[in-house]
C-alpha cells in the first residue's frame, strides 16, 4: 500500500463558531469532527475539534496517467481552512511510491485544483460566515508520503527533497536526523515541507498531528504579517499626528492608543488559542512527534517574531501614553499660569478703581 497526501492551509482572518457552522451545513454536506483513533481520548486534548467537510474527488493527469484524489477540507475555529488531496493505492508496491511522489514533487500539477476547490468551498461557506475572505496566495503547504512496509530500495530523502540527486552525506544526515520510531517496523521522517511515514497500521493520527502543527505555524505567520502591517500603520499615524496642533495631536494619540489596545487584546487572545490548539498529554511518542514537527517547521521562530512585534506595540503604547500625560501636564500648567495672571490682573484693576 502506498498513499500520498497533499495539504494547503489558508487563513480567513476571523474566528468561526464551528457548532453553528456544523448545524448549518449538516443537511446539505457530509460533515464530521476530527478525532484521534489510536490513543485514549485524554491523551490528546483539542478544545474545539475542527469540522471536516467531504468534497468531490479530483482527477489529475500526470505524464499520460490519471490519478484520482479524494478531497476533504477541515475548518478550524481559529479561522483556518485546511485542504487535503489524498491518493491511495492498496495494490501498489513500495517501489511505486517514489515514482508517484516524484510526479507530484513540490505539489506539481495540483495548484489549479487547489484554487478550484478553494473557490468551491468559498461558495459553500460565504452564506454562513460573515465577511468571509481568503487570500489564495498566502498558505502553508505540506506533503505526506505513506507506505505500510519497509523496503531497503526506498529512499526517504528522495521523497522529501523531490528529486533523484547524489546528495552529500552531510545533507542526508541533516534530513534524516528528524526521524522517530515507536517499533522496529515503523518510521517517521520529518522535513520542512514534507514527511515520510512507514507504518503497518493506520498512521492517520500522526498525519493529523502534522496537520495541526502546520495550522499552528500558518497562524503564527499570518499574525506576524498582520502585526507588521499594524506597526507600519501606527508609525504613519504617529508621524501624521506630529504635524497637528497640540490639542488635535493629543486626541489623535488617544485614538491610536485605543486602536492598538483593541488589536493587542484580540491578537493576544488568538495567539493564546493558536499555541494551545492541541495538547498531547499522556502519549509520549505522539508528544515527541508533535514537538519535532513544530521544531522542524520553526514554530518557535515565528512565535518569537510575533512576541517581539507585540512588545513593540506595547512599547509604543507606553511612549504615547507618556506623551499624552506630558501634554496634559503642560496644558494644566498653562491653565494655572493663565489663572494666576488673570487673578493678578484683576487685583491690579481693582486697585485702580
Amino acid at each position: 500500500m502506498i498513499a500520498l497526501r497533499f495539504y494547503r492551509i489558508y487563513d480567513i482572518g476571523r474566528e468561526i463558531d464551528l457548532d453553528w457552522l456544523e448545524r448549518s451545513l449538516a443537511q446539505t454536506y457530509f460533515t464530521a469532527r476530527t478525532s484521534f483513533l489510536r490513543v485514549k481520548q485524554k491523551s490528546i486534548m483539542i478544545e474545539d475539534p475542527p469540522l471536516q467537510i467531504r468534497m468531490q474527488s479530483v482527477i489529475v493527469e500526470r505524464e499520460g496517467s490519471s490519478y484520482e484524489f479524494t478531497a476533504f477540507a477541515r475548518v478550524y475555529d481559529i479561522g483556518v481552512i485546511s485542504f487535503c488531496f489524498k491518493y491511495e493505492n492498496a495494490d501498489a508496491q513500495v517501489s511505486d511510491l517514489e515514482r508517484t511522489a516524484l510526479l507530484f514533487a513540490g505539489q506539481e500539477g495540483l495548484g489549479d485544483a487547489f484554487l478550484q476547490y478553494l473557490r468551491m468551498l468559498g461558495e459553500i461557506l460565504k452564506p454562513h460566515i460573515k465577511g468571509f475572505l481568503i487570500d489564495p496566495d498566502f498558505y502553508e503547504d505540506y506533503s505526506v508520503f505513506v507506505t505500510d512496509k519497509t523496503d531497503e530500495t526506498l529512499d526517504p530523502v528522495v521523497l522529501l527533497i523531490g528529486e533523484r540527486v547524489n546528495i552529500c552525506s552531510q545533507m542526508r544526515e541533516e534530513i534524516l536526523k528528524n526521524s522517530l520510531q515507536y517499533t522496529n517496523d515503523d518510521l517517521v521522517v520529518l522535513s520542512y515541507d514534507g514527511a515520510f511515514i512507514c507504518d503497518p497500521d493506520s498512521p492517520n493520527d500522526i498525519i493529523d498531528l502534522i496537520e495541526f502543527a502546520n495550522v499552528q505555524v500558518l497562524e503564527l505567520r499570518y499574525y506576524d504579517r498582520e502585526l507588521a502591517r499594524q506597526i507600519e500603520k501606527m508609525y504613519d499615524d504617529i508621524e501624521e499626528s506630529d504635524r497637528l496642533s497640540p490639542f488635535f495631536r493629543s486626541r489623535k494619540y488617544h485614538a491610536i492608543m485605543a486602536k492598538q489596545m483593541e488589536s493587542h487584546a484580540e491578537i493576544s487572545e488568538v495567539i493564546e488559542k493558536v499555541n494551545n490548539l492541541l495538547k498531547v498529554t499522556e502519549d509520549v511518542y505522539y508528544a515527541r512527534v508533535y514537538a519535532m514537527v513544530l521544531k522542524v517547521l520553526r514554530s518557535s521562530q515565528w512565535s518569537e517574531s510575533v512576541s517581539r512585534k507585540i512588545e513593540v506595540i506595547q512599547e509604543n503604547y507606553s511612549m504615547l501614553s507618556d506623551e499624552v500625560r506630558i501634554q496634559h501636564s503642560n496644558s494644566l500648567e498653562w491653565i494655572i499660569i493663565i489663572l494666576i495672571a488673570l487673578e493678578f490682573g484683576l487685583a491690579i484693576w481693582q486697585s485702580f478703581t
